[in-house]
């Protein structure tokens, strides 16, 4: 190409990108507080990719829409932020850039899933969006499309307007859940996409064209707990695959309980592996997904994320969070540090009569089922509508008739109430799944056994709402709440509980309690078998 061609041609691009600018959404101006970038709940975003242009850092997000208690995806369209200095916790959002219907006639709209916008070779902005097709043609409806425009900020039109460029008979036939891409554009000019999810990750180069398979896909499975949300970069010679790991288990690091996740990381010396898993670079969020974008930005590199810590949040109505990601070049491949996760400023706790947070929280079927999570009886957090990692539960293909909750503190404490929320998916009386429990009572640790607690004022078994027991007082280092389970002499249901709260003679300030003891402490005062049923 010849300079005055190079020059008519910049110059062409500069007036279709300015002409594109002028149709773009008008954004509002954040000041960020912190994490969330967006926190007042009247925006929620999840599912980030992020995208350097020029002297700004973009994301590209999924906007949240379900109400508070539909435990269910409802995301109809994409929204973008952008920074020009995180430092400064300024953002610009713009809101609505783009809906599945309005950019690929063939798709539905709404589900408008984790995409990603990247530049390709000839300049222009790719955005590959997992969508349903419109016309049902295969068993799962999930597919990737293309869009392209000239700007990151739109307007998007089809780059492939024949169909999607994936789904579960192009380009290869398959039989798994076609969503979560991410592209990677590299040095020289090669292009590279993945995408998957529930534990299936694939894999292929593309043509410079950004649409068109390059090769055969390649499968992926050595990437340990993988999941889903796999975003694939290059810092120096070394290629990365960040991505949702939700391994669970008592010795996991990653997660106690399946529903969560944590962010995973592999390196590859290709673009197509082979892959080595190489550890964990964020603990689990408070939504049960996490979904990761990586990305150096002025110097610094960044790892973007979704919580649930938006006013209103929750595991579908998340917001996204931005940390910055440290490195060890000690090593080869250089190592990702843990990323520290940071908040808001938050006002000080209110004084409470609630002492459960400071207190160490344990059960008699330890190790906890994996769907559960035990952290969830004191975090202070009671969904409407709640799923199993929000609970502390005793389900198993064989319930025994008896189980108990503890709550251990570090130094003794005065109590004398305490509430307590139920939760159940069967009717009382039941023999299967999870009930309310026949009784139950509380009992505490005094002297050299277990005590129940004098003159309790009865023990509901309501679900759904907190049920409050009182009682003389106590003082104590440890309480167990035990439960007698709902059956039929043969065979008997789980309890669940959603939230327990031991309440004191008076309020007091949180911060003056002291911290739970460890849970490997060998001077626990806490062990040894519960009272006889009073």
């Amino acid at each position: 190409m010849t300079p005055f061609i190079r020059r008519v041609a910049a110059a062409a691009f500069l007036a279709t990108s300015a002409a594109a600018l002028a149709q773009a959404p008008q954004p509002t101006v954040i000041h960020s507080a912190g994490n969330p970038i967006l926190s007042d709940g009247s925006y929620y975003s999840a599912d980030p990719a992020p995208i350097v242009v020029r002297d700004t850092l973009y994301i590209l997000a999924g906007r949240d829409e379900a109400a508070p208690n539909v435990n269910n995806f409802v995301m109809n369209e994409w929204q973008l932020f952008a920074a020009k200095n995180v430092a400064s916790k300024t953002w610009r959002h713009y809101p609505a850039i783009l809906r599945p219907e309005t950019v690929f006639a063939w798709s539905k709209p709404g589900h408008a899933y984790a995409g990603q916008i990247i530049q390709g070779p000839d300049k222009r902005f790719y955005l590959y969006a997992p969508v349903q097709e419109g016309k049902r043609e295969h068993t799962d409806p999930f597919v990737i499309g293309v869009a392209v425009s000239d700007s990151v900020l739109g307007p998007w039109k089809d780059a492939h307007p024949s169909g999607p460029i994936v789904s579960q008979s192009v380009p290869e036939p398959n039989k798994i859940q076609n969503i979560d891409p991410t592209v990677w554009v590299d040095a020289d000019g090669r292009v590279y996409l993945y995408w998957g999810t529930f534990g299936r990750l694939r894999g292929m180069e593309l043509e410079k064209d950004m649409v068109t398979p390059k090769g055969k896909e390649i499968t992926v499975d050595t990437l340990t707990g993988f999941f889903e949300a796999a975003w694939l970069f290059r810092r120096k010679d070394t290629y990365y695959m960040v991505y949702a790991d939700n391994k669970a288990g008592p010795d996991s690091p990653c997660t106690p309980a399946n529903y969560h996740a944590c962010i995973a990381y592999g390196t590859a010396p290709t673009p197509l592996g082979p892959w080595t898993y190489q550890g964990v670079i964020l603990d689990p969020v408070s939504s049960t997904t996490s979904h990761p974008g990586v990305i150096e930005f002025k110097k610094k590199w960044y790892l973007i994320y979704h919580t649930a810590d938006a006013k209103g949040g929750g595991h579908f109505r998340r917001s996204v969070a931005i940390d910055t990601v440290k490195w060890d070049d000690s090593v080869s491949p250089a190592r990702m540090l843990k990323v520290q996760q940071t908040h808001e400023p938050q006002p000080p706790a209110e004084p409470s009569r609630n002492l459960a947070s400071a207190a160490l929280a344990s059960a008699s079927n330890e190790p906890i089922p994996v769907q559960y999570w035990i952290k969830a009886l004191n975090d202070g957090i009671v969904r409407p509508n709640p799923l199993p990692p929000d609970m502390w539960g005793s389900w198993t293909p064989h319930n025994p008739s008896s189980q108990w909750i503890q709550y251990e503190w570090s130094k003794p404490v005065t109590l004398d109430g305490s509430r307590i929320q139920f939760w159940s998916d069967h009717r009382a009386g039941a023999h299967e799944g999870v009930a309310p429990p026949a009784a139950w009572h509380l009992e505490y640790r005094g002297g050299d056994g277990w005590h129940p607690v004098a003159n309790a004022s009865g023990y509901p078994t309501t679900v759904g709402e907190f049920v409050d027991v009182k009682f003389d007082p106590i003082t104590t280092r440890c309480l167990r709440a035990v439960f007698d389970a709902s059956g039929d002499g043969q065979q008997y249901a789980a309890v669940a509980v959603q939230e327990w709260e031991t309440l004191g003679p008076k309020v007091v300030s949180l911060t003056s309690l002291p911290k739970p003891p460890s849970a490997s402490d060998p001077n626990s005062g806490c062990s040894a078998a519960p009272a006889t049923h009073p």
